[in-house]
This record gives structure tokens, C-alpha cells and sequence, in this order.
């Protein structure tokens, strides 16, 4: 088993999670990616995803997060969400509304940020309801 190192989770409001972890798999723009203890430093945006958590070869957590950023260096992984929750959290309803709303805004959007705020609130529907059907 690899050596556990320091995982943070923060949020525009708070430090959601501190907690050492042997791995964790990060939703970064160009694909997963998995972080050790020892990872070359780092810095990635991030797509609307699922983060797990591992100890040992089991996921302990799978958190929902909207995008942000994450930094590695060495002993530490930080990601910096835009919005997160676990997994479990997630309201099928709640998401499957932020989509119509995201749809609705995107046919209004009449210019290039419109349009990419709506494609976003989108791609982060669409990603709620796609953790959503992975459980935990």
C-alpha cells in the first residue's frame, strides 16, 4: 500500500475536507487523473466530475464537484471547488432542473458569455445527473 499523504477539499466558503488518503482520483479538464503521495507538482483546471478517495484499493468517498481547480505537490493534493457534495447528496430532481434551466438559458443566451455560462450550468447538470447514477 502507498503511503497516505494530505487530501483538502475547499469551497468558496469553507475547507470541506482535510484527511489523509493513499490516493485520489481527480475529474481534471483533460481527463482523470490519479494523484499519489510523491506526484510531480501540478496544476489543473477541473471539469464537472467525481472525486474519489482511496484507502488502500477501496474508494472511501466520491465527491460531486462543479469545477475548480486542483494543485499536487509532493505530500498534498488541494482542490479548490466551485461547488461540491457527496455523491449521496445529489437530488436527481434538483439536477435534472439545473439541465431545463441550463437548456432555457443557452436557447436565450444572445452573446459568447451567455452562451458559455449556459453551456457550463450544462455540462454541471449533466454531470450531477451522471454521479448521480454511479452511487456510491
Amino acid at each position: 500500500m502507498p503511503d497516505p499523504f494530505t487530501f483538502d477539499l475547499v469551497s468558496p466558503e469553507k475547507l470541506l475536507l482535510s484527511e489523509d488518503v493513499e490516493m485520489v482520483v481527480v475529474p481534471g479538464a483533460e481527463g482523470d487523473f490519479g494523484v499519489l503521495i510523491g506526484h510531480a507538482p501540478l496544476i489543473s483546471a477541473l471539469r464537472p466530475g467525481v472525486i474519489d478517495t482511496y484507502a488502500g484499493t477501496k474508494v472511501e468517498k466520491r465527491i460531486f464537484v462543479a469545477g475548480g481547480f486542483a494543485e499536487v505537490i509532493g505530500e498534498r493534493c488541494t482542490v479548490l471547488a466551485e461547488e461540491a457534495m457527496p455523491v449521496e447528496d445529489i437530488d436527481l430532481a434538483t439536477a435534472e432542473t439545473r439541465i431545463t434551466s441550463a437548456r432555457a438559458a443557452l436557447d436565450q443566451a444572445d452573446n459568447d458569455i451567455a452562451r458559455g455560462q449556459a453551456e457550463m450550468a450544462l455540462a454541471v447538470g449533466e454531470a450531477m445527473v451522471a454521479a448521480h447514477g454511479t452511487g456510491v
